[in-house]
């Protein structure tokens, strides 16, 4: 069987040229890479009693980031014996990752699991269909003190998987594909990245990467065009390309090579989240947690939470620890 090569070697005339360039323009894309279209500065804002957020998504002028609709970059610290929690709320549509750089939340539901996200794991939940929940730091983080640090997202789902049963596809942090480059660690949550395949498995193609990058250090990595990218600076201040993004800050990026450079320029270790993927491209409606295709959906939504039949969080922690 002839090979590709062997092929282009074979034509004779503009043909070849033309095919050469083709492939030269592609290895061009290949070597760039991408520049930013812009730099996010994040709204702060508090969510619950003791959740403080940057939020860079959405934006001004930045609605998502398709498939993502939402990022907060928590990080608040907890005084030993402080009160204060996020209560039972719910969500329809779409999905809910959270991932843990330090400190510890419990997290409870009305389908009754319970469970821990520490630092270092990450928890996917997929809502679909609807489901109610409650996040709130954990006893013992209560009781000794210290800081929580990490994101959430939302990802949406495309029309065809907004009512799918509810899961989830929790990975503690021994079981994250894990890489050492040259001052850089990397871990994959989704997708494939750094010759690493990620365990958790998504319904339209995603990636999602951290990164803790040493001062001087930076990586480049393999990112399909068509995706949507960003990376956010989770904690200390991040490159991507030739911009830079302060603390709490995301670089969006523009679909005009095939590879992402982030680094670290400056004298303490930095904290990033690669994040994007194939745009679903279908329109939606939001209200609040529920994020539908119609408005005939919306309004069952907001319908079913109220008359309790979407469920509710049994035995909330949250009963507990809320302020008086």
């Amino acid at each position: 069987m002839m090979t590709r090569r062997g092929f282009l070697e074979g034509v004779v005339g503009a043909g070849t040229l033309m095919a050469g360039a083709a492939m030269a323009s592609e290895k061009v894309v290949m070597d760039r890479v991408r520049s930013v279209s812009r730099v996010v500065r994040p709204q702060r804002a508090q969510v619950g009693e003791v959740f403080k957020v940057k939020r860079t998504i959405p934006a001004v002028g930045l609605d998502d980031v398709d498939p993502f609709l939402m990022l907060d970059n928590f990080d608040f610290t907890i005084a030993p014996g402080q009160l204060g929690g996020l209560a039972p709320h719910p969500h329809r549509g779409f999905e809910t990752v959270t991932v843990m750089a330090d400190g510890e939340i419990e997290h409870g539901d009305s389908l009754g699991n319970r469970g821990k996200i520490a630092g270092g794991d990450i928890q996917w939940m997929t809502a679909g269909d609807g489901i109610v929940h409650e996040e709130n730091p954990s006893d013992a983080l209560r009781e000794r003190g210290g800081r929580v640090l990490g994101v959430q997202l939302w990802v949406n789902l495309p029309a065809s998987m907004k009512k799918v049963t509810p899961k989830y596809q929790d990975q503690v942090a021994s079981r994250v594909p894990v890489v050492d480059v040259a001052g850089v660690r990397a871990r994959v949550f989704a997708g494939n990245a750094h010759d690493l395949v990620a365990p958790i498995t998504t319904f339209t193609p995603i990636g999602l990467v951290d990164y803790v990058i040493q001062p001087g250090a930076s990586i480049r990595v393999a990112w399909p065009q068509t995706w949507s990218a960003f990376v956010q600076a989770v904690d200390g201040t991040v490159t991507v390309g030739d911009e830079q993004v302060g603390e709490g800050g995301l670089a969006l990026t523009r679909r005009d090579a095939g590879a992402i450079l982030i680094g670290n320029d400056s004298a303490r270790p930095a904290r990033a989240l690669l994040g994007g993927g194939e745009p679903i491209g279908e329109a939606y409606m939001s209200y609040g947690p529920f994020v539908m295709s119609t408005e005939q959906d919306l309004r069952e939504s907001i319908e079913r939470y109220r008359s309790g039949r979407m469920g509710r969080v049994p035995n909330p922690t949250y009963d507990r620890v809320r302020l008086r």
